[in-house]
């Protein structure tokens, strides 16, 4: 999701939204075609400030004020009648889109990292998306509890060599920011968040009422800020002793080009993770040919894709499946192998280190480290060394 492009006409950006849509809310996809051709909405946009002539803010708007989606006909009668009352919402709201599936696509980026964490979220809108740990997941039958038993479970079907955890991130410490931060104990707040979501979407009603009543049980703290200006401060909240990790998810699109490049340079100055989900091309080097135009890349520290850190290789074997054509059968390894691996290692199972035996028609030794954990090299580097001087001795 690319967001509102403030460069393109409105019209231009309805038909941009209604591509979007195509295969996920066909009502919304005939909806903004339809207004990119209707020079009476348009008049009635182009009242509005360039930034709140976004298409899900005024679909969510006249949700909020109907009851429920609008149709063309109810979009003329709502401008004819409560014009004002529409425009009002638009100016006082904002699209803050809280979608709690995202965590499981970040859950195997945060376990990765030393623990315990400390998480900063930009852009959190009601906070469902800062508690990656409260959530259960199911990676097509791989299941990780989460540490609220009556959370949803977030179902994500892994592609390519996914380091699965076995159990979620401890967290220490976590915040939001936002500029117009939702209260998930305030119901007009939440019903907002209903507003948002479009029909036609399976499951998300139910899967964002799940999330809330967890967020409401513990509620995250979610600040009024910039990501500019009041970042730094929060990020200086943080305990010591935990991992920082600064994340946001479809947030991008909607900040303009000078200050994506603002934002990521003060992210390069402040020394911590930062994981990036957003759309392709919103930050250099992931305008990757080949992907869903409207799917999201995630980087970290602002690493291209096609040269992620290591923690992070997966979700480029993960674009594979998006490239047109058949992908190809890779030979096997003919040159000699070594598999490593430590009890203590959360992402990779032994039998699944030995398998890769499987792969390899050349030499192929196995070992075990004991008491390490999938960062043998910090953790047991003379006994990893003293294999491999072995191994290439041998």
């Amino acid at each position: 999701m690319r967001g509102h492009d403030l460069s393109l006409r409105t019209a231009e950006n309805y038909r941009a939204f209604a591509t979007e849509a195509r295969g996920r809310s066909p009502r919304y996809e005939e909806l903004s075609l339809a207004v990119a051709a209707d020079t009476r909405l348009l008049a009635f946009l182009a009242g509005l400030p360039t930034a709140k002539r976004q298409p899900n803010l005024l679909y969510a708007a006249a949700r909020y004020l109907l009851g429920e989606p609008p149709d063309l006909a109810a979009l003329h009668a709502l401008v004819s009648d409560r014009g004002g009352d529409l425009a009002a919402t638009m100016l006082a709201r904002r699209t803050q889109t809280n979608e709690p599936a995202r965590c499981a696509t970040l859950l195997p980026a945060l376990a990765m990292l030393p623990q315990p964490l400390a998480i900063v979220e930009v852009g959190a809108s009601a906070g469902l998306t800062l508690l990656p740990d409260k959530y259960s997941y199911d990676y097509a039958g791989h299941h990780v509890a989460g540490t609220d038993p009556d959370a949803p479970v977030l179902a994500c079907r892994p592609r390519g060599p996914v380091p699965l955890p076995a159990r979620v991130p401890e967290i220490a410490w976590r915040a939001g920011l936002d500029l117009n931060p939702l209260d998930v104990t305030n119901d007009d707040d939440v019903r907002w968040l209903r507003c948002l979501i479009w029909p036609g979407e399976t499951g998300r009603q139910e899967r964002l009422s799940a999330a809330i009543e967890t967020a409401r049980r513990d509620p995250p703290p979610v600040h009024r800020g910039d990501l500019l200006t009041d970042l730094p401060g929060l990020i200086g909240q943080a305990p010591g002793d935990a991992t920082v990790v600064v994340y946001h998810s479809a947030v991008l699109g909607y900040v303009r080009r000078a200050d994506r490049a603002a934002f990521a340079a003060t992210m390069g100055r402040l020394g911590v993770v930062w994981l990036s989900n957003e759309g392709p091309g919103l930050l250099p080097g992931t305008d990757i040919e080949g992907i869903d135009p409207h799917g999201f890349v995630l980087t970290k520290n602002g690493a291209e894709p096609i040269a992620l850190t290591a923690s992070l290789n997966w979700y480029r074997a993960n674009l594979a499946p998006r490239v047109p054509g058949p992908r190809p059968e890779l030979p096997p390894v003919k040159a000699p192998a070594f598999g490593i691996w430590s009890d203590g290692d959360r992402y990779i199972d032994g039998a699944r280190m030995r398998a890769c035996g499987d792969l390899v028609t050349g030499t192929w030794r196995y070992a075990e480290i004991k008491d390490a954990t999938h960062w043998i090299p910090l953790d047991a580097p003379d006994e990893l060394n003293a294999l491999l001087l072995d191994w290439l001795h041998s």
